[in-house]
């Protein structure tokens, strides 16, 4: 079944809840219709009331099934628990006053409305820079037990073939820890797409076969997550170079122990500037659509969108959300 046939399968009826910051953007409003009325997910635009009715109006959208919040008009009970909220959870670091700053903030808002259980995920980016929609997430919601930092992952698919490449958006400095958990955030990240992860931490060597520092933090890191995620110790395994990782019969020349070599879906790259180049290699080259970037690593999702997404790439993003709020 195509991806996102799947994931509509695994939503549907789930009644998972999300909001959108930017509501008044027509490309928000026209997923947020067709997810309401497609049954897949219940959906919260935030912004000014009159503004977000206005581009309804213009676009002659059905916003009935959508249930649209003024953050400047909100409950003023329901505000002021969110600001204690947000005071508490900030333990200090953040006062009452500032936390009234920050709650006319789409953004803020919405990982309020995520944090206290209101949204089960947040999407935003349409119209804001990446860091708007992560720097709340990050102060708020934090990343999950057993994760110290968030990554960004990419599903690669063509046909029924269907990869995670990772990390491809996020960690510019990747040492031996952080590539270890970037390769259990990415197991994880493939199960929820129906991908039974086998993971395989990418080098310029394979077991040994080159010397330099460079490879010894990947041997290191297949270590380190082997540890992290002993239930993925058996399907993690590094260094191996992309061609041992990916084709049957060099991973059976190079690695004959490997279970992972030659039959590897999940691909940790030793560096952002690797990762981001290899994705792009096999989109742009080899056909294959690149989803995301998924992020990883948060205690509940947010998803942050390019300001060059069109309706049709906020409609799948939101249901990549709904899936990973289902997980």
């Amino acid at each position: 079944m195509e991806l996102f046939e799947q994931l509509k399968t695994k939503i549907s009826g789930q009644n998972k809840t999300i909001v959108f910051p930017e509501g008044e953007d027509v490309r928000i409003q026209g997923a947020a219709v067709r997810l309401a009325a497609d049954g897949l997910l219940k959906p919260i635009l935030l912004g000014d009331s009159k503004a977000i009715a206005a581009t309804a109006t213009a676009n002659n959208f059905d916003l009935s099934g959508v249930e649209v919040i003024d953050p400047a008009n909100y409950n003023e009970t329901a505000l002021s628990q969110l600001n204690a909220a947000l005071v508490e959870r900030r333990k200090g670091k953040t006062d009452a006053e500032t936390a009234a700053k920050w709650l006319k903030d789409v953004n803020y808002f919405g990982t309020m409305l995520v944090y206290t259980g209101k949204a089960d995920g947040m999407v935003s980016g349409a119209t804001h820079p990446t860091g708007d929609t992560v720097r709340p997430a990050l102060q708020i919601i934090k990343t999950a037990p057993g994760s110290s930092r968030i990554s960004g992952a990419f599903i690669m698919q063509k046909g029924d073939e269907r990869y995670v490449f990772s990390d491809a958006a996020i960690n510019i400095d990747i040492d031996a820890p952080t590539m270890a958990e970037i390769a259990v955030q990415s197991a994880k990240t493939a199960k929820v797409f129906e991908i039974d992860p086998r993971v395989a931490m990418l080098s310029f060597s394979t077991k040994g076969s080159a010397k330099s520092p460079l490879v010894d933090k990947v041997a290191e890191a297949t270590k380190l997550a082997k540890e992290l995620a002993p239930e993925f110790a058996d399907v993690i395994d590094g260094e191996l170079q992309f061609d041992a990782a990916f084709v049957p019969t060099v991973g059976a020349a190079k690695a004959p122990d490997s279970k992972v070599a030659g039959h590897a879906n999940t691909f940790i790259f030793p560096s952002l500037e690797a990762g981001n180049i290899g994705y792009k290699i096999a989109q742009r080259l080899g056909g294959y659509e690149a989803i995301g970037p998924i992020l990883q690593g948060l205690a509940k999702p947010v998803s942050d969108l390019s300001r060059g997404a069109n309706e049709e790439d906020v409609y799948k993003v939101a249901i990549i959300t709904a899936a990973q709020a289902l997980a």
